[in-house]
């Protein structure tokens, strides 16, 4: 491709709109417009990179035994109500209506759209496993939609849905599509993590999410490079610390005025928030529940929904709620003396000596220990975010936190779906048996926006090899004054388009320190120089994207370097 006839605008300028790298860099190199909020249009550039990671994900769908077919966009509400999603759902469903008033959506997920082809074409356990994948753009209206195609509205997806006659089938069908995800961001050069994760409003008895580490990802993850455990902090377990040290400190109540933060706690009193705990008092399914932890640690609100009687979302009382509750304002709440029902997270049941609300204004406990000043709970619960140096649950060494980019999500769904729909087969004796289902997703416009946030520099985008735009961009000269240098880079450019590189050949009338500076923003990996200097010594100057130095290099030797997989 010729620089002149991409018709490709950059910007010097950062948008003032992009909040993050990968945003900020996807306008500036042109790969992307804004049309409207969390809607782009994908520009030549972009969408060269676009459908490099689509053909990765194609060829490992493939290639692990998944048909590829399209379901529509648009989806009647008709599906969605038999699946109990229609209202669950919520506003991110982009709403329609027809001409004749008829209710649909736009689809935002395809779980109903391919339960009912499953009940409809599939009769009889022979036709199983089955797995049908789908490259589709959706859309899912968020509130706030941000961080460019990172959050956007519209999306493309992949998504695949595997269907067998047990949970077996399922367990195999599951692994499958683990192996292929790995294949998958393998083959597209980033570095990623799976962890175990949350099912949330999908379903299904087990998920796992990939994961892109970029130090601006949203999600943080649990991890130990001694046993190989991962897991999104959402789902990472805690492990109970063991019975309390005794108590070498009385018991008093203390004047804490306008102390409601366990900063101002820790100020008043000259204690650290490890010796603190806080009282949480949230929604019950028959009133309010009390959840105490650490005063340093954050409370898990996907764990703490699970716990019996405690309402699903997670919601904390109001002010009203917790005075009846405690007798106190928010901010004084204590375990002692509570006539609800409390759960103790297992680090806060670990301490002696600790401090706590007096369960009226201004005031606290200090010196407070189980056993002497309350009972001892007869149970521990998990319900605190891990944090690093927290034990490793089942395995050895210590856990690390690290920040995600969630691209890719994988699910058991087991029944959900199936069994709300109707889909069933029949078994080898004849009897009707509701199909397992598995859901498999990975976000092929979030790839791109993770790989910028995983491979930039202050100069641009480093592309991973893989899924960069072009392989090689060629610069020539003041090409403008210079036959020989004009006709050499023609060339060259012919010469390593016919050994099958994408290539750019920067034709421009331009100086050279604007195409030096455009190259590296658009962030082709290879970089040759074509000058009259280097013609005369028979060389052309290269460089890698991620080198710091320029190199010379005989052009007889350029194919062979730009095959090697030691510079990819």
């Amino acid at each position: 491709m010729r620089y002149s006839r991409f018709g490709l605008t950059t910007l010097k300028e950062v948008p003032a709109e992009a909040e993050i790298v990968s945003h900020q860099l996807m306008l500036r190199a042109g790969l992307i417009r804004r049309l409207t909020s969390g809607i782009f249009t994908w520009m030549p550039l972009g969408l060269r990179v676009l459908r490099k990671v689509e053909a990765i994900v194609r060829e490992e769908m493939d290639r692990a035994g998944a048909l590829e077919l399209v379901m529509p966009a648009v989806q009647p509400a008709e599906l969605w109500e038999e699946s109990g999603r229609w209202d669950e759902y919520g506003h991110l469903l982009l709403r329609i209506r027809d001409r004749h008033e008829r209710d649909f959506c736009f689809g935002p997920t395809h779980e109903e759209v391919i339960t009912d082809i499953a009940r409809r074409e599939l009769k009889s356990y022979r036709q199983l496993p089955l797995n049908w994948y789908q490259i589709q753009t959706k859309f899912r209206d968020e509130i706030r939609p941000r961080f460019g195609v990172m959050r956007a509205r519209e999306f493309v997806m992949k998504d695949a849905y595997s269907f067998d006659l047990d949970a077996d089938g399922l367990a195999a069908s599951y692994q499958a599509m683990h192996d292929a995800y790995t294949r998958i961001f393998e083959r597209l050069g980033l570095h990623f993590r799976v962890v175990d994760a949350d099912s949330g409003e999908i379903g299904g008895s087990r998920s796992q999410e990939f994961h892109v580490l970029a130090d601006s990802g949203e999600d943080a993850i649990a991890y130990s490079d001694d046993d190989g455990y991962a897991s999104n902090v959402e789902t990472a377990a805690t492990l109970p610390v063991g019975a309390p040290p005794a108590p070498t400190a009385a018991f008093e109540k203390v004047s804490t005025p306008g102390a409601r933060s366990i900063e101002d706690v820790c100020g008043v009193l000259g204690v650290t928030a490890e010796q603190v705990v806080k009282t949480l008092i949230v929604d019950g399914d028959d009133g309010p529940v009390a959840l105490v932890i650490r005063g340093d640690h954050e409370l898990n609100a996907v764990k703490a929904q699970k716990l019996d009687g405690v309402a699903s979302p997670l919601t904390m009382a109001d002010p009203k709620t917790v005075r009846a509750a405690t007798g106190a304002e928010p901010g004084f709440a204590g375990p002692i003396g509570l006539d609800i029902p409390v759960y103790f997270d297992h680090a806060a049941a670990a301490l002696s000596d600790f401090v706590c609300g007096a369960n009226e204004a201004d005031a606290h406990f200090r010196g407070v220990n189980f056993g002497r000043d309350l009972p001892s709970p007869a149970a521990t619960v998990d319900i605190r975010n891990v944090v690093a140096g927290d034990p490793v649950p089942g395995g050895t060494g210590t856990v690390s936190i690290a920040r995600g980019i969630e691209v890719g999500h994988i699910f058991q769904l087991g029944t959900k779906y199936s069994e709300a729909m109707g889909a069933k087969v029949l078994d080898p004796d004849g009897r009707e048996r509701v199909l397992e289902m598995g859901c498999y997703g990975i976000g092929i416009t979030r790839i791109v926006g993770a790989a910028i946030e995983q491979n930039h520099d202050e100069n641009g985008i480093i592309w991973p090899a893989p899924i960069a735009p072009f392989d090689v961009v060629i610069v020539p000269i003041n090409a403008h004054r210079s036959d020989a240098v004009r006709e050499a880079a023609d060339a060259l450019y012919a010469e390593l388009s016919a050994a099958g590189l994408d290539v750019l050949l920067d034709d421009r009338d331009a100086r050279p320190g604007v195409k030096f500076a455009d190259a590296e923003l658009i962030g082709i990996p290879h970089r040759l120089v074509v000058s009259d200097r280097g013609l005369a010594a028979g060389e052309l100057e290269y460089r890698h994207r991620r080198d710091s130095e320029s190199r010379a290099l005989k052009r007889e030797d350029v194919l062979a370097l730009l095959g090697s997989p030691a510079v990819t």
